[in-house]
């Protein structure tokens, strides 16, 4: 190619990437201010000066943050923690037994085995509203009483498909050499278990324990069928949603929000002063 042709093609190219690497940063723009919109707006209108409705913008006040619980008889507070509890109750139970069934499904082999694996997709593939109806439908038959207890059984049953897909995936990639090297240290399995394979398998069982917590908390469909006059955070908001959200739930959202933002940072914090230290020690 000569020299002339070769000038022609250069501009062209730099033309295309140029506007490429307009487009993406743009791009990425657009789609954060998309998402943050409602957060934004949950933030600003957690300080408005309402009264009924939190529709419209009344007036910028601290009030609201500070009296949180005093609205409607603290039925907001009731309502959150009623979430809390049902979601901590539901993801200690239904991390404790999707940690055993993943272990089992990858480190034992019996029958049905990978029946059982596929069965357990079920509750995620399954929309809410026909499991919620589901599982109202056999409270209904059995005869138990729509409270507390029938929500958290309920979130625990559909939260035990999502812990064992993420423990099951950290299960699956432990050396089982670690393990044999204890046991060669005439480790009893109990030693081992708690010595070794808890420490590597926490990570995974972390992030199982986080990702029920945030569906339980969050789940509307599901408790609003089993939930009877139980009123959980959700609930709350939909109920409410008529006349404006109140600006007491926008405050307690926006403290749910600001915690975990913290959390986030200071994981990883965490994360790269370990790693900075663990450069320095290499």
């Amino acid at each position: 190619m000569s020299a002339r042709g070769r000038r022609s093609t250069g501009p062209a190219r730099q033309g295309r990437i140029g506007l490429g690497s307009w487009l993406l940063p743009a791009y990425t723009i657009l789609a954060f201010v998309f998402l943050l919109i409602p957060i934004v707006y949950t933030f600003v209108f957690s300080f408005n000066d309402s009264v009924k409705s939190n529709i419209a913008w009344r007036g910028f006040t601290f009030d609201k943050w500070l009296n949180v619980c005093n609205v409607e008889g603290g039925a907001v507070c009731e309502a959150f923690a009623n979430s809390v509890i049902i979601g901590v109750v539901a993801t200690v139970i239904a991390t404790t037994l999707g940690t055993m069934i993943a272990i089992a499904l990858v480190r034992y082999r019996f029958r049905a085995r990978s029946v059982i694996s596929l069965l357990l997709f079920l509750p995620m593939a399954t929309p809410e509203v026909v499991l919620g109806a589901g599982l109202a439908a056999q409270f209904l038959a059995v005869g138990v009483p729509k409270d507390i207890t029938t929500i958290i059984l309920a979130h625990t049953m559909f939260c035990i498909s999502f812990v064992v897909v993420t423990v099951k995936a950290r299960v699956a990639s432990l050396d089982p050499a670690l393990e044999e090297a204890g046991r060669d240290l005439y480790g009893s399995p109990s030693q081992v278990f708690w010595r070794v394979t808890f420490p590597l398998l926490t990570p995974g069982i972390v992030a199982a324990a986080l990702l029920s917590f945030a569906l339980s908390f969050d789940d509307f469909i599901i408790t609003n069928f089993n939930s009877g006059s139980v009123s959980t955070f959700p609930k709350y908001v939909y109920i409410s949603a008529s006349r404006g959200i109140p600006a007491e739930a926008n405050v307690i959202a926006s403290a749910v929000f600001l915690f975990a933002l913290v959390l986030v940072i200071g994981a990883q914090v965490s994360r790269a002063a370990r790693a900075k230290r663990l450069a320095k020690l290499g």
